[in-house]
């Protein structure tokens, strides 16, 4: 009796391991999965990029120091491998866009080109999309090193050589942390 006791709980300990095992598993190949549709989602953007700014240099050539810099940012991002790389990269790609937009301001026929203003639809689109992609992909791999760091699958984790994922964190803009200011007349 005692010894059908014992293989029931070393039957029980090794279905819980393996249960674990496949949840991180599945886990970390979720985390993998969601990464693969950020960057899917960039390398549209990176694709866009150049169409961004051959409009612009039509209208002002003179600005091409705006134009190196967005080019430049933009081959850093793509070559930028981990997530903590590629946010740096992508912070910097997203400040140089915004220089890129501002010298498009100066001209209302730019602004008013039909072409551009379907670009710049088309950025915002993608950069809605990297944005949902970014907040799934920070839940799987929330989830994921929770699952890492606690009992007992903390030691299953360790066994097996499961590590720690990044996060996937772009700055904000200063504008976007501050409160909004609400005036009344």
């Amino acid at each position: 009796m005692q010894m059908l006791i014992a293989l029931g709980a070393i039957l029980i300990l090794v279905f819980a391991v393996i249960a674990i095992y496949n949840k991180l598993v599945r886990l970390r190949n979720t985390v993998r999965s969601s990464w693969s549709d950020i960057d899917v989602q960039l390398k549209k953007r990176y694709d866009l990029v150049p169409n961004l700014v051959e409009p612009v240099k039509g209208y002002a050539a003179h600005e091409k120091s705006v134009f190196v810099k967005v080019t430049e940012a933009r081959s850093m991002a793509m070559q930028a491998a981990t997530p903590a790389d590629k946010a740096k990269a992508e912070n910097m790609l997203r400040e140089t866009l915004k220089s890129l937009f501002a010298v498009a301001e100066a001209y209302p026929e730019l602004k008013a080109n039909v072409n551009f203003t379907q670009l710049q639809s088309q950025l915002q689109e993608l950069e809605n999309n990297i944005e949902n992609a970014r907040r799934y992909y920070n839940a799987v791999v929330r989830d994921f090193n929770i699952m890492i760091e606690s009992v007992p699958s903390n030691i299953i984790a360790s066994m097996f050589s499961f590590r720690r994922e990044e996060f996937f964190v772009l700055d904000e803009p200063e504008s976007e942390r501050k409160p909004v200011k609400v005036i009344f007349p």
